[in-house]
C-alpha cells in the first residue's frame, strides 16, 4: 500500500513495507503536541500530546501506539512513579479508562520503540480526545529525558486503532520538533596526521556538548598558536555566528617531528610533516542514515562526517533489507553528489544483513556507484520485482559479487549480528574484518578470521545510527563504546586511491575517533615474494622485497627471525603496547618509568557474542587502611546517565562494556593501604603495594569479561619508537601492534604476513 507522500518522515516513499495502515487515515483523527520549539539534547522536557478522534471514534480495547525510532536514547517510559524521571499519564475527555504499556521492541523497525495507550473500558465518539503527557511534571516529575543526540525533526509516530483490529493507522499529519546541542562542553582541534613539507592542510575547530554534539560557540575572539612555523596561520580569528565548527584551509609547514596547533587552550593532535609515498587519510567506512535504522539524511550524514567530523572518507552501509530501489537510486545520487576527489571521499556501499546462521554482517564496498544491491532479503520492502537479485546467504553473496567481475570488498563486521566466518569467509572480497564500532570492541573477531585461514587487515568505524558518522558518541543507549576510524595509507585522496589502500591492507584502526600516527615496517635478510592478494588464491607474486609495512603479505619468507619497529605518536601518553603474532601475544611494552602513585581500576569484556551481549557494572571501588584518593577521573564513560560519585575513599559507580573498557582513575595519598572491589561479577581486596609487582586481574567469565587494576607512571609519553627482533613460526606469522592510551582509545595496526 503506498504510504502518504506529504509524511515528513525518512523512506515514506513508495514501494517500502507499510509498516502500518493508511486505510481512511484522513479521517481516523488527528494528534497535535505543545510545545513544539526546539529542545536541547539529553535536557528534560515535558510534552502533551492530544490525539483527536475523527469519524468513527475508538472502539472498546482499541488503542493509540506512541512510537519513536529504534536507536533513540530517550528516557524508558514509567507510569508509577510521578516524582521520577520519565513520568507518563494518558486521560480521555469522556472519561473512558486508559492503560498504558511500554515495549521497547514492539512495533516493526525503526519505529520499534512503543508507548501504547489502550481504551481499557469504555469508548470514544468522534471529536473524544485523550490526552498523553509525555513526561508529566504535575507530581515532581523533572520531565522526559531527551535523546542526546540531535535531529532536524524528532518524532513521536502516532498510530490509532480505532477498529480494535490490532491494525494501526499512521496518522497523516505527525508530531515532532527539532532536538538542538547544548552548551559547549569540550573542544577540538584537529589536524591530519600527516602531510608532505609544503603541501597545504586544514586545521579543524570543533567544540561538543556533554554528549558528543557539535555545538555552536558565542561569537568571540579566538587565539592559535602553533608548536613550529605555520604559513598561513592566524594568530587570532573570530568565530563564526552559528557555526558548530569552523574550518581554516591553506596551512603549510615545513618539516617537524610532531607540529601541534593550540586553539587557546587546546592542542590539536600531532601532526608529522614529512615526504613520505603514501599519506594518511581518516576514514569512517560504516554509518547508517534515516532512510534505514539511523537519524536524519543521507545528506546530513554526509556533511556531518565531512564538516563537523572532519573526516576524509565515508561509506554509507544501510541495512540491505530496508533499501528500496528508490532508495537505492537517492543513495547513489548522494554518493556522486558529495563525492569530491582531493576533499572528501564517499565510497558507494551497503550492509549485507542476513541473519548470523547465514554468515552475519558484512559491509559491501564499491570503488563506483551504480552496481547492484544484492539483499539478504526483502523483509522490509513491498516490491518484489527486483527479488532475483538477492543472495541469502554470505555464500551466496561472495559468488555473486565474485560473477559479477568487477572490484567489491566485503568488511565483517560485528553489529545486532555478527560476522559468521566459520559459515564463509572469501579470501579476495573479505581483506579486512571490523574489530571496533559504536557497537563496541571485538578482538575475536579478527581471532576467528585467522582461525578460518583468513590473511586480513583490521579496520574500526562508528556503525553510527545517530547522524554522527565520523565523530560518532555512543549517548544513552545499548551502544557502549565511542565509533573508530580507519587510517587509510593511499597515493591520493580518491575512490580509487582509498580502494586501492584497502585492497593491500595499507591501514590501521582507532577507537574513540581518536587520529594517531602509527607506522610499522618489518625486515628480513633474505627478500621473499610480495602479494597484494593471499597468495591462497594462486596469483603470481607482485615482486620480491626484504621489507615490508603493514598489510603487506610476504610469501615464501627463509628467514627464521624478522626485525619488526614501530612508531606511534598519539595525543594522549601511552599506557601500553601489545606486540602481538596472530594470536599469540610476544611483548607487552610499557612506558620506560617507574610507577607513581596513579592508580587505574578497568572493568571490560561481554556477555556473548550476539545481541544482548552488554554487561553491566554496578558497585563500589574503595580503599582501606587510611589511603585516599584525590578526584577521581572516569575513562570511556560516554553513557552521562550512570552513576559515577566519589568521595575521599570509595568509588560507586554504575557502567556498561561491549567487549571495550571503562575505567576510573585517581592519584594515592600513599600505598599502605588497601584496594577494595565490591560488585556483582567481581569481588576483591588486595594491599596496594602487590600493585607495584604489576597488574592484577579478576576474571568475570564471559567473552573477555573482568576487572584489572595497577599503577600508571606520574608521567608518560605520547609518542614511542619500538624495535624488536622477532621468532618467527612455521607457517603464518601476522606481526601487528595493539596499543592502549591513557584517554581510553585504542589502536591496532594491520598485521604484517610472513608466509615461512
Amino acid at each position: 500500500m503506498q504510504r502518504p507522500r506529504h509524511l515528513d518522515l525518512p523512506n515514506a516513499h513508495a514501494g517500502h513495507t507499510a509498516h502500518f495502515t493508511d486505510y481512511r487515515a484522513a479521517e481516523v483523527g488527528h494528534v497535535a503536541i505543545s510545545p513544539d520549539g526546539p529542545v536541547e539534547a539529553g535536557s528534560f522536557a515535558s510534552h502533551t500530546l492530544v490525539f483527536t478522534a475523527g469519524r468513527f471514534g475508538v472502539d472498546d480495547t482499541g488503542s493509540l501506539r506512541i512510537c519513536t525510532r529504534q536507536v533513540s536514547d530517550n528516557g524508558r517510559p514509567q507510569f508509577t512513579d510521578p516524582k521520577a524521571p520519565n513520568f507518563v499519564t494518558a486521560e480521555a475527555s469522556n472519561g473512558a479508562k486508559l492503560v498504558l504499556d511500554y515495549n521497547p521492541k514492539l512495533a516493526m523497525r525503526p519505529w520499534s520503540r512503543t508507548l501504547t495507550v489502550t481504551v481499557a473500558r469504555g469508548f470514544l465518539s468522534p471529536g473524544d480526545t485523550i490526552t498523553i503527557r509525555m513526561g508529566d511534571t504535575r507530581g515532581g516529575s523533572p520531565g522526559m529525558r531527551m535523546q542526546t543526540y540531535c535531529e532536524a525533526r524528532f518524532h513521536y509516530l502516532v498510530l490509532a486503532d480505532v477498529f480494535a483490529t490490532c491494525n494501526w493507522a499512521l496518522l497523516p499529519e505527525q508530531p515532532g520538533f527539532r532536538i538542538v546541542p547544548g552548551p559547549p562542553a569540550r573542544r577540538l582541534a584537529i589536524l591530519p596526521t600527516r602531510r608532505a613539507p609544503g603541501e597545504p592542510f586544514a586545521l579543524l575547530l570543533r567544540a561538543d556538548d556533554r554528549w558528543g554534539n557539535p555545538a555552536a560557540l558565542p561569537a568571540g575572539t579566538h587565539r592559535l598558536r602553533a608548536s613550529a612555523p605555520v604559513a598561513g596561520l592566524p594568530e587570532s580569528f573570530t568565530w563564526p555566528e552559528g557555526a558548530r565548527a569552523h574550518r581554516i584551509e591553506g596551512l603549510r609547514a615545513e618539516a617537524a617531528e610532531a607540529l601541534t596547533i593550540t586553539w587557546d587552550e587546546t592542542p590539536s593532535n600531532p601532526m608529522r610533516v614529512a615526504a613520505g609515498p603514501l599519506t594518511p587519510y581518516w576514514a569512517d567506512l560504516h554509518g547508517q542514515s534515516g532512510e534505514t535504522v539511523g537519524t536524519g539524511s543521507i545528506d546530513a550524514l554526509a556533511a556531518y562526517a565531512r564538516d563537523l567530523a572532519g573526516v576524509d572518507a565515508i561509506c554509507h552501509q544501510g541495512n540491505d533489507f530496508q533499501v528500496t530501489p528508490e532508495g537505492w537510486a537517492d543513495f547513489n545520487r548522494a554518493f556522486d553528489a558529495f563525492d569530491q576527489a582531493g576533499r572528501f571521499v564517499f565510497l558507494p556501499g551497503y550492509e549485507w544483513s542476513g541473519n548470523t546462521a547465514l554468515g552475519g554482517d558484512r559491509n559491501v564496498i564499491f570503488p563506483d556507484s551504480g552496481r547492484t544491491i544484492r539483499r539478504s532479503c526483502h523483509a522490509l520492502i513491498e516490491a518484489l520485482a527486483d527479488e532475483h537479485t538477492d543472495a541469502l546467504d554470505a555464500r551466496a553473496l561472495h559468488a555473486a559479487l565474485r560473477a559479477e567481475g568487477a572490484p567489491v570488498f566485503c568488511i565483517p563486521h560485528v553489529g545486532g549480528r555478527f560476522a559468521n566466518l566459520h559459515y564463509a569467509h572469501d579470501k579476495a572480497l573479505e581483506r579486512s574484518v571490523e574489530v571496533h564500532s559504536d557497537w563496541g570492541t571485538f578482538d575475536w573477531l579478527f581471532d576467528d578470521a585467522l582461525a578460518v585461514g583468513g590473511r586480513v587487515g583490521i579496520v574500526a568505524g562508528s556503525d553510527g545510527h545517530k547522524g554522527r558518522q565520523g565523530a560518532s558518541h555512543p549517548g544513552a543507549s545499548q551502544f557502549g563504546s565511542y565509533g573508530g576510524l580507519t587510517c587509510l595509507l593511499a597515493t591520493d585522496l580518491s575512490r580509487a586511491g582509498v580502494f586501492d589502500a584497502l585492497r593491500r591492507r595499507h591501514h590501521y584502526a582507532t577507537t574513540n575517533a581518536a587520529r594517531v600516527h602509527a607506522d610499522v615496517a618489518v625486515r628480513i635478510a633474505t627478500p621473499a615474494a610480495l602479494h597484494i592478494d593471499d597468495p591462497a588464491l594462486g596469483g603470481a607474486p607482485d615482486g620480491q622485497t626484504a621489507e615490508a609495512m603493514m598489510g603487506d603479505i610476504l610469501a615464501g619468507v627463509a628467514d627464521d627471525h624478522a626485525e619488526f619497529s614501530a612508531e606511534i605518536m598519539a595525543a594522549s601518553p601511552i599506557e601500553r603496547i601489545e606486540l602481538r603474532n596472530g594470536r599469540d601475544l610476544i611483548e607487552v611494552i610499557r612506558p620506560d618509568a617507574p610507577p607513581g602513585l596513579r592508580l587505574r581500576v578497568v572493568w571490560e569484556g561481554s556477555e556473548y557474542r550476539g545481541r544482548g551481549r552488554e554487561t553491566s557494572w554496578v558497585g563500589e571501588i574503595g580503599l582501606g587502611g587510611g589511603t585516599s584518593w584525590g578526584p577521581v577521573r572516569a575513562i570511556n564513560r560516554f553513557n552521562l546517565d550512570h552513576r559515577f560519585e566519589a568521595d575521599a575513599t570509595t568509588l560507586r559507580f554504575q557502567g556498561v562494556t561491549t567487549g571495550g573498557f571503562q575505567a576510573m582513575e585517581a592519584t594515592l595519598s600513599d600505598l599502605d593501604g588497601t584496594l577494595r572491589i565490591e560488585t556483582g561479577l567481581v569481588k576483591a581486596e588486595l594491599p596496594l603495594r602487590a600493585l607495584l609487582d604489576g597488574e592484577h586481574r579478576w576474571d568475570a567469565g564471559g567473552l573477555g569479561r573482568g576487572m584489572r587494576a595497577f599503577m600508571l607512571p606520574d608521567a608518560a609519553p605520547a609518542a614511542m619508537r619500538v624495535a624488536r627482533r622477532v621468532a618467527l613460526k612455521p607457517g603464518d606469522n601476522a606481526l601487528f601492534l595493539r596499543a592502549t592510551f591513557e584517554d581510553g582509545s585504542v589502536l591496532w595496526t594491520s598485521p604484517v604476513y610472513l608466509l615461512r
